[in-house]
């Protein structure tokens, strides 16, 4: 029988059955973790992981004698044979994350795949997720909700992302690093500046810190965000009955386009993201070119 500690108190933990388990783990705060999750932790023969440093600060914690594996974006190919064989030997296997639910832009879907197609039992141990925890912080709608995961790094891919995700009647989530999250709000206010928006930094750390405000005011004060950390943004969805991008994010789609664009590309981009009519869009689209060349912009 193997074992786990909480609090100085030693708990039997029985092996569980063969199949690869994947096991929700903490986001940040250590005492996060579920009782089923360490039972089932401490219990399996191998527990693979992203970082078998970040990983073992858990196990740990719970004086957990695990074997851990590292398994990532960077020797999946080689370390997915290997596991693959150990379930068909019988063993049990847990999958995790660095931190949160495993498969959630974590890497992780190629094992699974392989392992439910080679017939092994595949069983959620669930538990902490930042989308989850950052939706339930934000104050914004939450019965319907599109997770993105990171945006790309490149600012003319991620505003074309963002103009795409725009027309989405969600609220969205999505994940940022702390040296791009100012230049993505940036973003988030040209595209979709009137909506509300909740900043969630270092979710159920010490450092916790949730800002809530329209876009355009999280923008705004960006410069005198703390950038240390993890951070969680969310987006409400377009005003309830809007059919049709409004003004605000319609100008921001095309001042995006234009700074790379024609003005024919940008419109035709434009009214494919917005529903607004050509027309419309186009007249707009020559507006904002003469002023981007002080009024003497040509059609």
């Amino acid at each position: 029988m193997r074992t786990f500690s909480i609090h100085g108190q030693v708990l039997n933990a029985p092996r569980p059955a063969p199949g690869l388990y994947l096991v929700a783990t903490p986001i940040g705060n250590l005492s996060d973790i579920t009782l089923r999750a360490l039972e089932t932790l401490a219990g399996v023969d191998l527990i693979a992981c992203e970082d078998t440093r970040i990983t073992h600060r858990l196990t740990e914690r719970y004086a957990i004698p695990a074997q851990l594996t590292p398994y990532h974006e960077h020797n999946a190919a080689a370390a997915r044979p290997k596991i693959l064989e150990k379930l068909a030997q019988g063993a049990s296997v847990a999958l995790v994350s660095d931190a949160g639910t495993p498969l959630i832009s974590d890497p992780g879907f190629k094992l699974v795949r392989e392992a439910c197609a080679a017939g092994h039992s595949v069983i959620a141990v669930p538990g902490p997720s930042s989308v989850l925890t950052a939706l339930s912080v934000a104050a914004l709608p939450t019965d319907r909700f599109f997770f993105e995961g990171f945006l790309p790094s490149k600012q003319t891919a991620r505003r074309t992302r963002l103009a795409e995700l725009a027309r989405i009647d969600a609220t969205l989530v999505v994940f940022e690093s702390g040296n791009r999250v100012q230049d993505t709000l940036a973003d988030l206010a040209e595209i979709m500046g009137g909506r509300e928006a909740a900043i969630c930094r270092e979710l159920t750390k010490l450092h916790e810190e949730i800002t809530r405000a329209p876009i355009a005011e999280l923008a705004k004060d960006a410069d005198g965000l703390e950038t240390r950390g993890e951070f969680v943004l969310v987006i409400g969805p377009p005003a309830a009955g809007a059919k049709v991008m409004a003004e605000d994010e319609l100008d921001g789609v095309l001042r995006a386009s234009l700074k790379r664009d024609s003005v024919k590309d940008a419109v035709a981009h434009a009214v494919e993201v917005s529903g607004r009519p050509r027309r419309e869009v186009y007249a707009r689209a020559l507006e904002l070119a003469r002023e981007s060349r002080g009024g003497h912009g040509e059609d």
